[in-house]
């Protein structure tokens, strides 16, 4: 187990105000950002990342895009043309990797 910066893995401020809020559990990146185990921290609270798994973003569903903040696919897909400003195609065959994880409990 290790440290993994979270300005590596939540992408801005309001993810990770959502991650503390338990709206955001997971997220998809280009590149990995931890491995399962690895620990990392937001204004004082621990997070753990339970599951890093290379997909697609074919692969996605609903509930992926709603453990990431979203109400549905194609609202995470419209979030995703937006936060890229426009530069973003939904390539299905696309890799991507999942880091799913959830709050240290004391």
């Amino acid at each position: 187990m290790s440290e993994t910066d979270p300005a590596d893995l939540l992408p801005n401020d309001r993810v990770k105000q959502a991650a503390l809020d338990g709206d955001v559990t997971q997220l998809h990146r280009g590149n990995q950002y931890g491995a399962e185990g690895d620990i990392f921290e937001i204004d004082g609270v621990d997070f753990e990342l339970t599951e890093v798994t290379e997909r697609t973003l074919g692969d996605m569903t609903d509930a992926d895009a709603k453990r990431e903040g979203s109400p549905s696919l194609e609202a995470y897909k419209e979030r995703m043309v937006r936060a890229h400003g426009g530069n973003f195609d939904w390539d299905e065959d696309a890799d991507v990797v999942r880091h799913r994880f959830e709050r240290v409990e004391e």
